[in-house]
């Protein structure tokens, strides 16, 4: 039967030819019907990436484990995990691990369905240029959102990086599912979403798919699809990062709210292709 909507591991697929220096695995693309790619990105101890910009679209980078540094046009941040990087079209740009651990992100490059739309180039030319200090932003540092239950949101803590309120057109957020929490049943009428797995055990709704969901998984959820998101575990927390493409808010995505995730649903399981 398999899935309707892509759930990819990136345990599963393997590293994509690139130039940057670092290992880079391409799990949603123009290829499961997104406009934008999700990648996740893995920097060895002592390396770094090529200084380089994408002159075709807007990047948004999120350390999900490691510590390590962001050269932003000629400028060097620490970094960590949790920390989200923002970078607009032909922002020069450049990772270093000076650790003896690797470095790990998951990327978003929006409006970019393909390695070859990104318009990847070499910075040759770093400009001194004033750092915007809400292009890197630790998601410690970023309130919870009150977001309704009224309206399905039983998240526990639910936080926006990026967004209309930071100057990007498109939103990142982080979530945390405590035991037994969920967001319920809804759709985003106007944007496509498309979430990372960081940790923890949940259950997955994507139209008629009912499905597993554990680390190392990108969802995509394509504008108009219900969507929901269940906690199994008794004991530990679901963390997700993910993004609203091309909406600044979640107003702007177009939420509506479906209504309740049932026992059924709990217990049902779409019989996944071998």
């Amino acid at each position: 039967m398999g899935l309707e909507y892509p759930l990819i591991d990136v345990n599963n697929i393997s590293e994509s030819e690139n130039r940057l220096g670092a290992e880079l695995k391409l799990a949603i693309s123009e290829d499961e019907g997104s406009s934008t790619i999700a990648h996740h990105m893995t920097l060895k101890p002592g390396l770094e990436t090529l200084h380089h910009q994408s002159d075709n679209c807007t990047e948004i980078l999120v350390c999900i484990s490691g510590k390590g540094k962001v050269t932003i046009g000629s400028k060097d941040i620490d970094i960590r995990t949790g920390h989200s990087i923002h970078l607009p079209v032909k922002t020069p740009f450049k990772l270093k691990n000076e650790t003896d651990s690797p470095v790990e992100f998951v990327g978003f490059c929006i409006n970019a369905g393909s390695l070859e739309n990104l318009a990847f180039s070499e910075a040759r030319e770093i400009s001194d240029s004033v750092l915007s200090d809400e292009l890197v932003i630790h998601w410690d540092n970023v309130n919870p959102e009150n977001m309704k239950k009224n309206d399905g949101w039983h998240i526990n803590d639910f936080r926006l990086p990026f967004g209309n309120h930071t100057n990007s057109s498109t939103t990142l957020f982080r979530a945390l599912f405590f035991p037994g929490a969920v967001h319920k049943k809804h759709s985003h009428q106007n944007c496509e979403e498309i979430y990372y797995i960081i940790s923890g055990h949940g259950l997955a709704g994507a139209g008629p798919d009912r499905v597993e969901v554990t680390a190392g998984q990108f969802h995509y959820i394509p504008a108009g699809v219900e969507h929901w998101l269940y906690n199994l575990s008794e004991t530990d927390p679901i963390h997700v990062v993910g993004v609203y493409i091309n909406a600044g808010s979640v107003e702007e995505t177009g939420y509506i709210y479906h209504g309740d995730v049932t026992p059924k649903d709990i217990k049902s399981r779409t019989i996944l292709d071998d």
